[in-house]
C-alpha cells in the first residue's frame, strides 16, 4: 500500500466552480478515503428583493487565512484532504458562492471539518457581501451576524 499525502486545495476566484469535478479531483486515487463532505452555499433571492450579491474579498489575505483554517481543520479532525473554494464578483441567485469538500476516514470527522471550516470562514476570512435589489439599487454591505459568531465558538 503506497501512502498519499494529505492534500489541502484554497483557491479564491471570480469563475464558477463545477463541485462534482472537484470531489472526483479530491478523491481520484485515493483508497484511504471513507467519507467526503460537500458543502456548497448559494446566493439567495431574498424573497425576490435581490438581483445578486457582490463579493469583496482582500487578495493575498483572504487566500492565506483560508490556508490557516484548512490547516486547522486537517489537524483537529484528522483530515485526509480539504477543498475550500470562494468567489467574488457579482452572483446572481441560484449561484454558487462557497464549496468545501472534507475527506476523511470516517464520516464524522468529514461532516465536522467542513463544518469547522465554514464557521471560521464566515468570521475570519476577509469577505464582504454587498447587496442588489431586484429593483437595481445598490444595497448596503452585509452586517456580520452573531449567530455566525456563535457557531464559530462552539469549536473553541
Amino acid at each position: 500500500m503506497s501512502f498519499v499525502p494529505r492534500s489541502i486545495t484554497v483557491r479564491v476566484q471570480a469563475e464558477d466552480f463545477n463541485a462534482d469535478a472537484e470531489t472526483h479531483a479530491l478523491a481520484q486515487g485515493r483508497s484511504d478515503i471513507g467519507a467526503l463532505v460537500a458543502f456548497t452555499g448559494l446566493c439567495r433571492d431574498e424573497g425576490g428583493a435581490l438581483s445578486a450579491l457582490e463579493l469583496e474579498h482582500y487578495p493575498g489575505m483572504a487566500e492565506a487565512e483560508m490556508i490557516r483554517i484548512s490547516q486547522l481543520a486537517m489537524e483537529r479532525f484528522g483530515l485526509l484532504g480539504l477543498t475550500a473554494i470562494h468567489r467574488y464578483g457579482k452572483i446572481p441567485p441560484g449561484g454558487q458562492i462557497v464549496l468545501v469538500i472534507a475527506a476523511s476516514s470516517h464520516r464524522q470527522a468529514a461532516f465536522d471539518g467542513a463544518n469547522f471550516v465554514m464557521d471560521y470562514l464566515k468570521t475570519s476570512a476577509p469577505f464582504w457581501k454587498k447587496e442588489h435589489s431586484a429593483t437595481g439599487e445598490t444595497g448596503n454591505w452585509v452586517a456580520a451576524r452573531d449567530a455566525d459568531d456563535t457557531a464559530r465558538d462552539r469549536w473553541r
